[in-house]
This record gives C-alpha cells, structure tokens and sequence, in this order.
C-alpha cells in the first residue's frame, strides 16, 4: 500500500512538472547580428564599403557611381543606402575582381538597378560552368543571367568617370584565372581582390584555375602598380601600402625558394612540411591558420611538376 502510494506522488508530480513545461514559452534563439555596412574614404571620391562579403569600393561623382565587386547578395540595398549618403548620382558599373560568391553575389541585384557589370571571360566561364568552390568542394550554382558581366576585356582597360582614370588590370592566374586588379589614378587607391589578403598568407583557388606561382607573379605586378603613397586595398585584411604589399610578395618568394631548395635536395613533401618553411613569418602575416598548410603544399606541388 505505502509503495502504491509512493509512485502515485511521484507520476502526480511528473505529470504537474509536464504541464508546466507545456505552459512555459520555449526558449527563444538569439537573433543573428545585424549586417552593417560601413563605407569609408579611401582617397579622392573613392571610398571602400564593408558589409558581408569580400571589400568592395564605390567611385563616386555626378557622372555615376562605379563599384568594385557586389558582397552577398543579403546587403545590396544596405550598401546602395550607403552610396546614396555618398552621392544622389545613379549607380552605372560594376567590376568583378574575381568569381567567388563574396564578390560576386549581389551582382544581379545591381543588373536590376540598371548597373553595367564588367568582368573577364574567365569569370563568366566560371558562373556558367561552376567549378567546386575551394574549401568545401561544392559546386555553386549556375549564375542567373543578370549576374553576368556583359562588357568583357581580357586586357587592360580604362574607363575615365567622375574625373577619375579607372584602370583594370588583368592579372595572370592567381586566387582565380579571371582575376582583375582595380586602380584609381588620381585617388591613388589600388584594389587587390583576393589575390592580396592583408592578413594570411596567399590562397590560390586551384580548383577556379588559381596558382600559387601565379599568385607570387601577380603579387609583384600589383607592387609596380603602387606607389609611396597608394592605398592598397586587399579583399579581406586593413588597408595596407607599399611596404606591406612588398613584405608580403618578398615573403612569398622566400618561402617559394626555401620549398624549391628542399625539394632539389630530394627531401620529401612531408619533411618540407616538417620543416615549417613559412615558421618565421606566421606571426605577422597572421590569417587563418589552414592558409599556411595550402600554401606550403601549393608549392610543392606546383613546384614539383615544373621539375
């Protein structure tokens, strides 16, 4: 009788304990930060924009407003509010300075705002026929056809607006096989895309046709294309100069050389890697850790097949 009783209570009190869980509202997930998108003036009328993606930059003037790159596509109308601040001119070109969706996914809500977009034929090839994105090995979609670029140059081109000499530079493969860098003459301000980070070593998207020797070749042209006093603008890291984008080629070839000796002597990709060729630049180029891993075994095997 006692032990009857006993589990009466107790299925009495779990079955009060249950009602009340299902009286009591359910715990509510933390709502996602919110995306600002900041711009700020990098020289002359040109300002760079921060959101969600990779940098962008926006020319502005009363001939129209050009843009570098698009970020995600979740920000457009954040960063169209932000270059209205800017400037009442309507937006008129985009360029992409590679493929990837952090540069790239916004373009066809600026197609749909009347936005001319630039590129290269390698870039378009790549958002009609994707490869597997880097990383994650995922093919990315098919881009719809407003995303597209529909002016193409596979040589340098210049386009003068708003007082301003745009030259885009094509760039040897490096992060990609349609990469562009942007320069502004008379702003002073050079866009690197991805093919210079200001944090992290170099990171060629071999599977988008990238190199990592290619990135060492593109790396010193970009560095003849600064000046003293030229804002380097890299996809992802602070604004740098000059000297932080020579300290970051030289370190390149320092590392590239130190792989190509050790291979010459015979000595195998696993004790290269061992060996921790890039050990003594780590701490101040800084970045991701895995960037150091795919750049040293980049160079090995670049390296090796030119053997």
């Amino acid at each position: 009788m006692k032990i009857s009783k006993a589990i009466g209570l107790t299925a009495a009190a779990l079955l009060i304990g249950q009602l009340a869980a299902a009286q009591s509202p359910a715990p509510q997930a933390a709502p996602p930060p919110e995306i600002k998108v900041v711009a700020t003036r990098l020289g002359g009328n040109v300002y760079g924009i921060d959101g969600q993606g990779g940098r962008m930059a926006a020319l502005v003037g009363p001939d129209g407003v050009f843009l570098v790159d698009s970020q995600f596509p979740a920000v457009t109308e954040k960063i169209v509010a932000a270059v209205k601040e800017l400037s009442p001119a309507p937006l008129r070109f985009l360029v992409n300075t590679h493929v990837h969706g952090d540069h790239t996914g916004g373009n066809e809500n600026f197609a749909k705002l009347g936005v001319t977009i630039l590129g290269r034929p390698n870039l378009r090839n790549e958002q009609l026929k994707p490869r597997p994105a880097p990383g994650n090995g995922q093919v990315p979609p098919v881009a719809p056809p407003g995303a597209l670029p529909v002016v193409l140059y596979d040589s340098p081109t210049t386009v003068y607006l708003d007082g301003e000499t745009v030259r885009l530079i094509p760039l040897p493969p490096a992060h990609t096989d349609g990469d562009t860098a942007v320069k502004f003459e008379q702003a002073d301000v050079l866009m690197t895309g991805d093919v210079y980070r200001s944090a992290g070593f170099p990171a060629a998207a071999v599977t988008n046709g990238g190199s990592v020797l290619g990135t060492i070749d593109a790396l010193t042209q970009l560095v003849a294309l600064a000046g003293p006093n030229t804002k380097v603008v890299p996809g992802h890291g602070p604004v740098a100069d000059r000297a932080a984008l020579v300290f970051h080629r030289d370190m390149a070839v320092t590392v590239r050389d130190r792989v190509a000796k050790a291979l010459q002597e015979g000595k195998s990709a696993a004790d290269i890697r061992a060996s921790k060729p890039t050990a003594d630049f780590e701490q101040k180029v800084g970045g991701p850790a895995n960037f150091i891993g795919q750049f040293v075994d980049g160079l090995i095997a670049e390296l090796s097949a030119r053997r």
